[in-house]
């Protein structure tokens, strides 16, 4: 999740492509840059392994867009196939 975040940060799509699942993974991303976000924390709420290869991270993250505070609540899953971690899906909290 921590490297995810970074990734997003730093606008790297191809980390962020790489580390989603194929199942659900889009053909592209392309990030939304009008006006361009500034990451600016991440908080892991809550971690929980499932079984040996599910598990699913509870986060809230802080962001700037335009001096104005946001935040993206959301729990995802993720899911292991081999030595590697990857993204399925999340849910958004309110």
């Amino acid at each position: 999740m921590r490297s995810r975040y970074t990734a997003f940060a730093l606008r790297d799509t191809t980390y962020l492509l790489a580390s989603w699942h194929a199942s659900t993974r889009p053909a592209t991303l392309l990030l939304d840059d009008t006006p361009a976000q500034k990451w600016i924390g991440l908080q892991i709420r809550s971690h929980q392994v499932l079984d040996a290869d599910h598990a699913t991270v509870e986060f809230l993250a802080r962001y700037r867009i335009g001096g104005r505070a946001q935040r993206l609540h959301e729990t995802s899953r993720f899911v292991r196939e081999g030595e590697y971690w990857f993204y399925v899906d999340g849910d958004i909290h309110d």
